[in-house]
């Protein structure tokens, strides 16, 4: 049979007396009247069949019964309170495995940690560089940021952004060697992200699959292939969402007039018994808000640049 415990405003009472030595400041901590301090005082002590306070002059001193009492009913308290505590604001702290995208980690996530920060000193960051969507799964990552088709089987799912791609390279790389027309794309190595897909749509918006390909370098992903170009290695294929920042620093300019859109997407991605998790739930939320706040202004404009001017098809009866 469960031990019957004393009421728990009495309680409450006792324990606010004895941290102030004071009636009449426990009645204002509390929110109620002196009269109340003392008669719930007096029920617990009827309760109990002890005295816990004894009066010395102006100040309330414990007796030995409750100096006994007040380190179990403080430390009930802080222990309920502490709960409460992780209950009402369970997003303030605890850590948070994020599994991203490379080129996205490095170009947009990490730039903007100080946000995330600023608003959530509490939570503890693990961030892994990977784009497989496997770590959806995963026991050891909360939070998945992929770039693919969203075909990824049972989980929670939902689109990011989508976006263009445009040629990038350094303006060192192109003050040196100017790229005027698409024809000069030839005379720069060409670095792709993927087998070359990405590039043939472009080049196939530009009319320009007959182009001339000098030097070809293949990298595992759009990360290598944009810090290659940062480096004047070489033209990548840049982003709406991560080159616009290197952009916007001038560490790259984008070459031409004409973007195509992406196969692909980047996605959010969790577990499905992970989504209600308030952690989870509010990095997820933070991404979106921060990527809506910060859309004016990070994805530049390709106007401006090196118009494309297609070529006229040649006659199929040619002069004699």
């Amino acid at each position: 049979m469960p031990r019957r415990l004393p009421p728990l405003n009495p309680l409450r009472a006792f324990e606010a007396t004895a941290r102030h030595g004071s009636l009449t400041k426990a009645a204002g901590e509390l929110n109620v009247t002196h009269g109340a301090i003392s008669h719930q005082i007096k029920a617990l002590e009827a309760s109990l069949n002890v005295r816990l306070f004894e009066r010395t002059g102006q100040r309330l001193k414990l007796t030995s019964q409750g100096a006994e009492l007040l380190p179990a009913v403080s430390n009930a308290f802080e222990g309920i309170a502490a709960a409460t505590a992780r209950m009402t604001r369970p997003t303030s702290s605890g850590a948070l495995t994020v599994s991203c995208v490379p080129a996205l980690l490095s170009f947009w996530l990490i730039p903007r940690l100080g946000s995330f920060t600023t608003q959530y000193p509490g939570i503890r960051l693990t961030l892994n560089a990977s784009n497989n969507p496997a770590d959806i799964h995963s026991a050891d990552v909360d939070v998945c940021l992929l770039y693919g088709d969203g075909n990824w089987g049972d989980c929670w799912l939902k689109l990011w952004s989508r976006l263009e791609l445009f040629p990038v390279a350094s303006p060192t790389l192109i003050n040196n060697k100017p790229i005027r027309t698409v024809r000069d794309l030839a005379d720069h190595v060409m670095l792709h992200a993927d087998d070359g897909r990405e590039w043939h749509t472009w080049l196939a918006a530009a009319d320009a699959l007959d182009l001339a390909r000098g030097p070809q370098h293949l990298m595992s992903d759009a990360r290598l292939s944009v810090e290659a170009a940062v480096h004047g290695h070489g033209v990548a294929l840049g982003d709406t969402v991560t080159a616009s920042g290197l952009m916007a620093r001038g560490q790259l300019v984008s070459l031409f007039n004409l973007s195509v859109p992406a196969v692909d997407a980047f996605y959010v991605a969790c577990r499905n018994d992970l989504k209600s998790a308030p952690i989870v739930k509010v990095f997820i939320d933070w991404l979106y808000a921060e990527k809506q706040e910060t859309a004016g202004l990070g994805d530049l404009p390709l106007a401006g640049q090196k118009s494309i001017r297609k070529r006229k098809r040649a006659s199929a009866a040619s002069p004699a």
